[in-house]
């Protein structure tokens, strides 16, 4: 009697199709499914110690079912191996080595059969299934897409976007937006990860690009590439800051956005909840930028520290808690959108700081230089802030102050030059009074003031330095780092957070790895040694 499977060919090549179709994936993988389902099953039935492959024709939906052996001179796997004499009974031709085909009856799938092999043909689907989602939606990332919610699991939005799934993560949804079931919503693509359970598709709605793409689809310039965002910071639901240009001098790149009566900028508004928006000018030029960035406030002066990357804005006495803004919100949008750290002061505090700067500095200098309070203050209001400036500067433009002539010039000199050297020895002593060896006095970019605050931190060896990683030896204070990304603003500079060892002498991520490499030197000379050593 035939099996079902030989009898209901038609039937097989037609579910194929039909999953094919329904998973929208090529009908081979399928089928290719089924092969691999039958194979198990018959396995199950003849002994899985056996080779059998089955093939099923795509076009006529016949299936073949077949043992592969191999011919041996002496049988020692019954399964997998045959005798030459029962060999040649399949194929006269055959020879020792060879391997053959035994064809095999169409198994009849029984209950359990059928249902092992339906999750053999489903498990293979599945995995097609999520390849060519992965692969449908690995490059799309930075789009914009708008799906239905299915579910909310844990506070975060699965959404159907048609042939796949994506997920807002609850730090990526507009705080106290309420998702519903079945209702349509627009997400940016933040990026597509391929993991073990399927593509995962991380959608954003929080996130200042998803701002920037709503932008795009109302504002016609920016889509055409006539009016550009140059940056945008947002703090989700409450309210954000986008910095645009018109490459087009007869466009208004601030007007554009915010349409006719209000009408383009509001339809972003609508769609983010409500979040109010302030769209400026951006300008490359900081100081214009920062003063723009800071609106509605008021800005009397911007003070910018490029070694530093912070900028000092001052602002008249009743326009601080504008220029802050609600918990800081106004000048934590203006930090992320710069890029810099802002600190805020008034008239009165920037006085007062550089009252004490100025006595500061004229004091040391009265010090140092064993000079009168005329002449360090003169130094101080002729821009000097430190010994080396004074140290090194070309002698001609020392003696080109008024009231200054190269006599005295050259005298400032050898005299900042000596106090250099005192400064140098007393941090020399202190650093071996630490106990910090010499060595590390040999290790490029390093000074004594450096070594002796190594010392303070335990570092007295080569292999205690050669042990840190780079951020650790020179990164910036967390908390500074966190006010220079916006997300902490403050007004003071005080900060009390620890960063690497020497992050407050200002080294380049270059000099930290030379640093730590050549504290690291001894360590291959060493190994080369024993190398050799071992060799002999």
């Amino acid at each position: 009697m035939a099996s079902p499977i030989s009898a209901n060919r038609a039937e097989l090549l037609a579910i194929a199709t039909s999953v094919a179709n329904e998973k929208l994936i090529d009908k081979a993988i399928v089928i290719e499914a089924m092969e691999e389902a039958i194979q198990k099953s018959a396995r199950n039935r003849y002994g899985a110690e056996n080779d059998i492959r089955a093939k099923l024709d795509p076009r006529t939906g016949d299936l073949r079912l077949w043992r592969v052996v191999e011919v041996v001179e002496v049988v020692e796997d019954y399964f997998k191996q045959v005798d030459l004499k029962q060999a040649q009974k399949l194929d006269p031709n055959a020879k020792i080595g060879d391997f053959i085909v035994d064809p095999l009856p169409p198994v009849d799938l029984g209950r359990i059969d059928a249902q092992s092999a339906k999750q053999v043909i489903f498990q293979k689907v599945r995995d097609a299934e999520r390849e060519r989602q992965y692969e449908e939606f690995k490059d799309r990332a930075g789009e914009l897409v708008t799906g239905v919610i299915k579910s909310v699991e844990f506070g975060h939005v699965i959404v159907n976007l048609g042939r796949a799934e994506g997920v807002i993560r609850r730090d990526q949804q507009i705080p106290r937006e309420v998702a519903r079931v079945g209702e349509r919503v627009r997400a940016w693509i933040m990026k597509v990860e391929r993991q073990n359970r399927g593509p995962q598709i991380f959608l954003s709605r929080a996130h200042p690009e998803f701002m920037k793409k709503l932008f795009a689809q109302e504002v016609p310039e920016i889509y055409d590439g006539i009016i550009s965002i140059q940056a945008a910071a947002r703090d989700p639901g409450s309210r954000a800051k986008i910095g645009v240009i018109s490459r087009d001098s007869s466009i208004d790149p601030v007007g554009a956005c915010v349409g006719m009566k209000g009408s383009r900028v509001q339809a972003v508004v609508q769609e983010m909840q409500g979040e109010k928006i302030d769209i400026i000018p951006w300008s490359e030029d900081t100081a214009t930028f920062v003063v723009n960035a800071l609106q509605p406030a008021t800005v009397s002066r911007v003070v910018i520290d490029e070694e530093e990357g912070r900028i000092e804005v001052v602002v008249p006495d009743d326009q601080l808690s504008l220029a802050i803004g609600r918990r800081g919100q106004n000048v934590r949008l203006a930090s992320q959108l710069t890029g810099r750290q802002i600190d805020i002061m008034t008239e009165a505090e920037a006085s007062e700081k550089r009252q004490k700067e100025f006595a500061e500095r004229s004091k040391m200098f009265e010090e140092e230089l064993d000079v009168d309070e005329t002449l360090s203050q003169l130094l101080v209001a002729e821009g000097f802030s430190e010994l080396e400036e004074v140290a090194y500067i070309d002698m001609t433009e020392l003696a080109a102050i008024e009231g200054f002539d190269e006599e005295l010039a050259e005298e400032l000199q050898s005299r900042a030059n000596e106090a250099l050297e005192r400064r140098e020895e007393a941090a020399r002593e202190a650093r071996r009074a630490l106990g910090v060896e010499d060595d590390l006095a040999e290790l490029p970019h390093l000074t004594e003031a450096m070594l002796v605050t190594l010392g303070k931190a335990g570092i007295k060896t080569l292999d205690d330095l050669a042990d840190l990683a780079t951020d650790e030896l020179i990164a910036k204070k967390r908390a500074e780092q966190r006010r220079r990304d916006g997300s902490a603003p403050r007004r003071s500079a005080r900060d009390e957070d620890k960063g690497g060892v020497l992050g407050e002498y200002g080294l380049t991520e270059e000099q930290g790895n030379e640093i730590i490499m050549a504290a690291r030197a001894h360590w291959f000379t060493d190994e080369e040694a024993a190398d050799a050593d071992s060799s002999q």
